[in-house]
């Protein structure tokens, strides 16, 4: 298998479902000519023209709009948004009506809608422009939330995401852009409303997603060198949830660190704990410990900045904690 970047992976299944579906078209701010922000939709202006590649202006709220509208006529649109914190500027559309459309017609039509985002810190772009929002989308049912961690990962949900007949909101994390991992050449798909366990492990469970997946798989070796036997579990998808594989590996270790990019107060992992708590009690041999960003907005300074979001070393002591 090929070794690529997330970048390359995503940009791939962008190309590969527009080739194999005519009704796939990308549109957003910056996409055509300019080739994408990060540089994901370089040379598809040329490729497939500008019908099915459509420059947008900055109006985020036109560019999911437009996209039900063009999903509910039959066509699979893929809406991008230069970053997740302009999503705010669209929120009617993402989550009062993209979501609920189907269900509230009866499923006389459905709304095959990918919306993708940048999002996450670590790039000095400031409060407004570094959030990860990723629990509030994944609030509302009817909206698929997917946000994966790997190459491979990126690739497959993604053709797993335009091939759906359903909306989803397809994270794409700005730090893990030039991520590198093993892809295969040949056609795949990666079921959404998967977890996946990324490293087996005996002592405890780290449950993660996203970049926070990476910042886990450098703790991990971290600890293994100190004889702590880590295993982690990647969410990939945010709704639906799936929690057999987190459930299983707790009940083998008795211990879980849950590590996310967001801030801790009513996030993910408030979520993952609560269920563990309320399905898995029997099993707890220790409190389980939830990583998360500072609850401050984040700031611009570097030092600063990197102070305020998840590292190696809170990930490391978290576990060490839970395993006294």
């Amino acid at each position: 298998m090929a070794q690529i970047t997330v970048r390359q992976a995503i940009s791939d299944a962008l190309w590969e479902e527009m080739e194999r579906d005519d009704k796939v078209f990308i549109m957003g701010e910056e996409v055509g000519v300019w080739g994408g922000t990060y540089a994901v939709t370089k040379g598809f202006y040329d490729h497939f023209g500008e019908k099915r590649v459509r420059d947008t202006p900055i109006a985020e709220s036109a560019i999911v709009g437009a996209g039900i509208g063009a999903a509910m006529v039959g066509l699979r649109p893929v809406s991008e948004l230069m970053t997740i914190n302009f999503a705010f500027a669209a929120m009617d559309h993402i989550v009062n009506e993209a979501p609920k459309l189907r269900y509230m017609f009866g499923g006389q039509f459905s709304v095959p809608l990918v919306i993708r985002a940048v999002g996450g810190g670590g790039r000095q772009l400031g409060a407004t422009h570094s959030q990860t929002p990723d629990a509030v989308f994944a609030h509302f049912p009817g909206l698929k939330v997917v946000a994966p961690g790997t190459p491979y990962d990126a690739k497959g949900l993604l053709k797993a995401a335009i091939r759906s007949d359903d909306p989803v909101m397809f994270i794409e994390h700005a730090t893990l852009y030039q991520a590198r991992g093993e892809v295969p050449e040949e056609d795949y798909v990666v079921p959404i409303g998967k977890s996946k366990v990324q490293r087996p492990g005996s002592d405890v469970t780290i449950v993660t997603y996203s970049k926070m997946l990476q910042t886990s798989l450098q703790a991990a070796d971290a600890l293994a060198k100190e004889g702590i036997d880590v295993e982690i579990v990647d969410l990939r998808t945010l709704r639906p949830l799936d929690m057999e594989p987190v459930f299983e590996s707790f009940k083998k270790t008795n211990r879980a660190v849950i590590v996310e990019e967001g801030w801790r107060s009513y996030g993910v992992g408030a979520e993952i704990a609560a269920r563990l708590y309320e399905e898995a009690f029997d099993y707890i041999d220790a409190p389980i410990k939830r990583v998360a960003q500072k609850e401050v907005p984040l700031p611009y300074n570097r030092e600063l900045e990197q102070m305020a979001l998840p590292q190696v070393k809170d990930v490391v002591a978290a576990v060490k904690e839970v395993i006294y």
